[in-house]
């Protein structure tokens, strides 16, 4: 789980300790830095672990990246999504953006978004496909801790896996991917969990997962 203390999730950088800093920088430093914050989001998309992104307020800039990089995302009603990037003067495509929010939200609505970056209210981001959930703020830490606590005590592998080919599928032929899907599920007939799955269902209880 990833969620913001206080008033907002992420509020991206701060003008003055941040942006006003890289002002300083020459054109290495300065390319180190964004290659840091891509690295955020790479590391999030290979991590194993179902992310769920709970967002408590603004994400804005960097925070919303890191909202769309998470693999779920629950909102409080006062939430709202802004890609900013372009109102300082920068690429809206910041950290991995115009790769991800496309293929989550679809072309137009992506291009609006980061082209744009007027911010988008937490019932929006539901309609469009970029919220996958919305509830009362007062409610959003015990629906973010429930769905968390589902997937810890469902089949770690079998998520594994799935968010693997997710990510991976995103730029495969339809042939490519189907041998993906092949071996990956060939290899998981024969895991902990599947045949724990098979010897709970024939004795009527529920599985224990292990995660191998």
């Amino acid at each position: 789980m990833i969620t913001g203390t206080g008033r907002g999730f992420s509020s991206g950088g701060d003008v003055n300790e941040i942006i006003g800093e890289l002002q300083t920088m020459d054109p290495r430093d300065l390319l180190a830095f964004t290659r840091m914050t891509g690295t955020v989001t790479q590391r999030m998309r290979d991590c194993p672990v179902p992310i769920i992104a709970s967002v408590n307020g603004v994400a804005a800039g960097a925070g919303a990246v890191i909202a769309l990089a998470a693999d779920l995302r629950i909102l409080a009603a006062s939430a709202t999504f802004s890609f900013l990037f372009t109102k300082v003067g920068l690429s809206g495509g910041d950290m991995g953006a115009a790769y991800l929010l496309p293929r989550l939200i679809g072309l137009g609505r992506a291009s609006e978004l980061l082209l744009l970056g007027e911010p988008v209210t937490a019932q929006r981001a539901l309609a469009i496909g970029l919220a996958n959930d919305v509830v009362e703020d007062s409610e959003l830490a015990a629906q973010t801790v429930g769905l968390a606590t589902r997937l810890a005590r469902g089949p770690a592998l079998a998520y594994a896996a799935t968010k693997m080919l997710i990510s991976k599928q995103l730029e495969m032929s339809l042939g490519a991917a189907l041998e993906l899907d092949s071996m990956t599920q060939a290899l998981l007939m024969k895991s902990a969990d599947h045949t724990e799955f098979y010897a709970a269902f024939r004795e009527g209880r529920e599985a224990k997962w292990s995660g191998r």
